[in-house]
């Protein structure tokens, strides 16, 4: 895709995904949940879900010193409309899990579409963590499981495989422990197109795809070019994620934080997953999604332009061009 293509597009699908026009028919049993005028709300790809267009990370949820911190925060964030919730198997070795079951509690699950996502590669292992994790969240059903870091080429070729996870996911699914079914990864976009393409030669089609959605993104390795296009085009939606990279893309002092929500949310995406560790974070996500009004062609243009030599070679996006944030390259046994 030229970059000229490339900006009208992104500008033109962002107005889309901000008014639900890029919403697919209403799924059987899609649930509605409580809104407010604060939030922005979009369509789940063709899910028929409605979700808060912010989305609470479950990661920096697990960082607090006192759980009843993490808590509160979650408590706040729902109480302002957010109702996407991110979570992971191994995020801080279950306890992020452990907090957001504790603030699930009296009625508050209820309230949000819950996702969290699994290591393993194998049906077994996929099937123990899966356990894990409907014990540690404190509830018989999660809205959304997603393969998590699907970082190497042959990870596609093991989730598919004989006795693979994608067997354990469907026979959850079918139980009735899970609704949907998704995956994630940030290494890069080619990892992401294969697991696509192993998905179709099986017939299978993913509910939601997670990706790296940012401003430096477009410059390198760029999923926003290669993968969102297609998984638009297959009525996949899209998870947008380290929209600053952690820390590293705001440490370049190329872009504010508003900004960057901003331009995540223009995207053509369903929600922009966000780290909130603070109540002073909770409030600088609620502002970018009160002040959201989707970016023109000439506003994206100028601040892919202001990124560009800062992203040429993927110096602050360290999750596509190092180790630093591959927790199964690290401890390969959670692949089974």
């Amino acid at each position: 895709m030229e970059r000229r293509d490339f900006l009208k597009s992104a500008a033109a699908m962002g107005v889309a995904a901000a008014t639900g026009a890029a919403s697919g028919q209403t799924a059987k049993g899609a649930v509605k949940r409580p809104e407010s005028p604060e939030m922005v709300y979009r369509q789940l790809g063709t899910t028929g879900e409605t979700v808060s267009a912010i989305g609470l990370g479950g990661y920096h949820l697990g960082k607090q010193k006192d759980a009843n911190e993490s808590i509160r925060l979650m408590h706040a964030g729902i109480d302002r409309g957010i109702t996407f919730l991110d979570n992971c198997w191994d995020y801080n070795d279950g306890i992020s899990e452990v907090r957001m079951g504790q603030a699930l509690r009296n009625g508050y699950r209820e309230k949000v579409f819950l996702m969290t996502k699994m290591d393993g590669r194998t049906a077994v292992e996929y099937d123990k963590q899966l356990e894990q994790s409907l014990g540690r969240l404190q509830t018989d059903m999660i809205d959304l499981v997603q393969f998590h870091e699907v970082i190497r080429m042959e990870d596609p070729d093991r989730i598919f495989a004989a006795g693979g996870a994608i067997e354990a996911a469907v026979a959850a699914q079918k139980a009735g422990k899970i609704r949907y079914i998704g995956f994630t990864g940030h290494k890069d976009p080619a990892v992401h197109l294969r697991m696509l393409e192993t998905a179709q030669k099986h017939g299978f089609h993913f509910d939601t795809v997670q990706m790296p959605v940012n401003v430096m993104d477009a410059h390198f390795r760029s999923f926003t070019r290669e993968v969102m296009p297609v998984a638009i085009k297959q009525g996949i939606g899209v998870l947008a994620m380290k929209t600053f990279g952690d820390h590293f893309i705001l440490d370049s002092n190329t872009v504010k934080p508003i900004e960057a929500l901003h331009y995540g949310l223009t995207q053509p995406v369903s929600v922009v997953i966000t780290g909130i560790d603070s109540m002073e974070i909770l409030e600088q996500a609620m502002t970018a999604a009160k002040t959201f009004k989707p970016m023109t062609e000439a506003e994206v243009k100028s601040l892919l332009d202001r990124t560009a030599v800062a992203a040429s070679e993927g110096k602050y996006e360290l999750f596509k061009t190092t180790p630093h944030f591959d927790g199964t390259a690290a401890n390969p046994k959670w692949l089974g």
